[in-house]
């Protein structure tokens, strides 16, 4: 039996809901181990229990539903995606992935199917995707898939908590080993799966509600801090001054120019060859998100400038390429202002090749999904495959077992915005999708 009720209606209405547990008052905000990412653990796992799964939560806050089926020895279908949020976010973005399963999940335990799955399916919800409070992404999803290095415990936020504090504050005690056992055998898992709203304009442009991604950009986030002389705003001459903020104001446009025209900056062997990949040119996005100033005074010069940088590409090594160009370059500004320039890298994560069988797979069951909303067969693709350039746990859990993604169409392309949006029809189509697809395992 086909409920659309619980597929669309009930997902959809989850999706408010959760789209409420907040921190602010006034925007959604929930980070790793705060408050409401607690509140938001505790309501998935309801909603978990009601798919007639069992639940747990792990050491870094993981939450895990799952159902054995007949064979609890075979390996399992991981489905997943993140309960924690950007500041002032949409309340699509990583719940989508969650809630849709969930909803597939609870479908078949109403048929009767659940019963007759052939291996286990676990949907995790994960603790940290997007990195905004330890400035650090896929905490949660990296530590199952065992490349979270035991350093990521000491790492600490802005007013000095560790991870490892945050997670005691909450009353979970953690060491170094327990990290490690974290990791799932590679050898107890399947493939891994995760529904998406795409956070782009491609689908919406195509007219299309669900797409196959075929991989997901590179990412290097670094931390660029720029050391002048602080002074008085009215007695330092201009010509004397050596002022942080004006150096990195130019190194901020050095970037942007970087990597709007990386052919015109990579040169090899000292000549300008056109040998930067049409990879690197059509994938290639920086960004600088975050910058601050020490004191922070109008009336001062500042002494420190610290700015953050987002570099993102398909090709890893056009993305080192650009990395290298662009350190060069910053220090040469520095070294003509006398200023002193570091740059530390916070985070990398390659690209990632979903896997082709997989995605053919998940492809399929969307595809099907599709005609069975519509009640026609559908000519031509139906389901086209496309990029990401948005990182997602499925990087992380590459490293464990093969990855395949479905995108969701979202209004505008717009996303990490309250304005994010996922019309009730294409939650449905979603839900539809995952459901077809962990139909094939009965």
């Amino acid at each position: 039996v086909f409920h659309s009720e619980i597929l669309k209606d009930e997902a959809m209405a989850r999706l408010i809901e959760l789209g409420k547990v907040s921190d602010a008052e006034n925007f959604l905000a929930r980070t790793f181990q705060s408050p409401a990412s607690i509140r938001a653990g505790d309501l998935i796992r309801e909603w978990m229990e009601d798919a007639g799964l069992l639940t747990w939560v792990d050491q870094m806050g993981n939450v895990h539903g799952r159902y054995e089926g007949m064979n609890s020895s075979e390996k399992a279908l991981l489905i997943g995606s993140h309960l924690d949020t950007v500041i002032d976010a949409g309340i699509f973005d990583g719940a989508l992935g969650i809630i849709t399963a969930l909803s597939a999940l609870k479908v078949l335990r109403i048929n009767g199917m659940l019963t007759k799955l052939k291996r286990p399916v676990e949907v995790i919800a994960f603790s940290d995707e997007e990195g905004v409070r330890f400035q650090s992404t896929f905490l949660g999803s990296a530590a199952i898939a065992g490349v979270l290095p035991v350093s990521a415990l000491h790492i600490h936020d802005k007013s000095g908590i560790t991870v490892k504090g945050a997670l005691r504050n909450n009353s979970i005690e953690i060491t170094e080993a327990e990290l490690l056992q974290l990791k799932y055998d590679p050898e107890s898992v399947w493939g891994y799966i995760e529904v998406h709203i795409e956070q782009g304009p491609v689908l919406e442009s195509v007219g299309l509600p669900l797409g196959s991604v075929k991989g997901i950009a590179g990412q290097t986030r670094l931390m660029v801090t720029v050391k002048g002389s602080q002074g008085h705003a009215g007695t330092v001459p201009m010509g004397m001054r050596k002022d942080p903020m004006a150096a990195a104001a130019e190194l901020i446009l050095l970037l942007e120019s970087l990597c709007k025209k990386p052919e015109e900056y990579l040169s090899y062997d000292g000549h300008c060859s056109g040998s930067v990949s049409p990879y690197l040119a059509g994938s290639l996005v920086c960004t600088v998100g975050e910058i601050s100033a020490w004191p922070g005074a109008s009336n001062v010069i500042p002494g420190q400038v610290v700015f953050t940088v987002d570099i993102r590409a398909m090709d890893d090594q056009g993305r080192e390429d650009v990395l290298y160009e662009m350190s060069e370059r910053m220090h040469r500004i520095c070294d003509k202002r006398s200023i002193v320039c570091l740059i530390e890298r916070k985070h990398d994560a390659n690209a990632v090749a979903c896997d082709p069988e997989l995605s053919s797979q998940l492809k399929s069951a969307a595809r099907s999904s599709l005609e069975r909303l519509s009640g026609e067969e559908i000519i031509g693709g139906g389901v086209p495959v496309v990029m990401s350039g948005a990182g997602h746990d499925a990087m992380a859990m590459s490293h464990l077992t093969k990855v395949a993604m479905l995108f969701v169409r979202c209004r505008g392309g717009i996303s990490h915005s309250p304005a994010e949006h996922v019309a009730d029809e294409d939650v449905l189509a979603a839900s539809t999708a995952v459901l077809t697809f962990i139909g094939t395992l009965v």
